[in-house]
């Protein structure tokens, strides 16, 4: 019952997948994507903007080479609470859009450093500090990167991104940084 299940289930997407199909020209930098879809009207658009049943469409044009400027202004830094490895909700976006770039580029190699506070002892802020790496790979993984593209290592409190010994340093130097290679 479940092998009949599951053919049934490929044979449907396989038949949605080509009833969906889209038309696409690329030129350089360039993709102008168009696809032919039903209008309110009754008639169906084309690639040509034009329709059969009295409604307009529009092709919308768009550069490749964003993502490149994007990687440059990416914010690459994700902080964490005191003594936690939880990434929080509010750095969502940033590793959404690292793993949107290493998952387009398989080439493209990613390296997070575990960073944690002065406080505590060496071996437990090693430790703390890969916790942190990992959870943030494990992040990028679960969105479509490769584990392959991204290393995790820790260098505990042995790298402060600021001086100090009050909260505000302390909550600066708890962090992942997330670099290319």
């Amino acid at each position: 019952m479940k092998a009949i299940r599951s053919v049934l289930s490929v044979a449907v997407c396989a038949v949605f997948l080509t009833a969906c199909g889209s038309n696409v020209k690329l030129d350089d930098n360039k993709a102008a994507v168009s696809t032919a879809t039903q209008n309110p009207v009754g008639g169906t658009t084309g690639g040509s903007g034009t329709t059969s049943g009295g409604a307009a469409s529009t092709v919308t044009s768009v550069d490749l080479t964003k993502n490149q400027a994007d990687d440059a202004k990416m914010q690459r830094v994700i902080y964490f609470d005191f003594d936690s490895y939880v990434v929080k909700d509010e750095f969502r976006g940033t590793i959404d859009a690292h793993a949107k770039l290493l998952a387009a580029d398989r080439n493209k190699r990613l390296s997070i450093e575990g960073h944690t506070d002065e406080r505590g002892g060496r071996e437990y802020n090693l430790a703390l500090g890969q916790k942190r790496a990992e959870a943030v790979q494990r992040s990028l993984v679960l969105l479509g990167a490769s584990e392959k593209q991204i290393e995790a290592v820790s260098f505990g409190k042995e790298r402060p991104a600021v001086q100090g010994s009050d909260e505000a340093a302390w909550a600066q130097n708890r962090r992942a940084e997330l670099k290319t290679r």
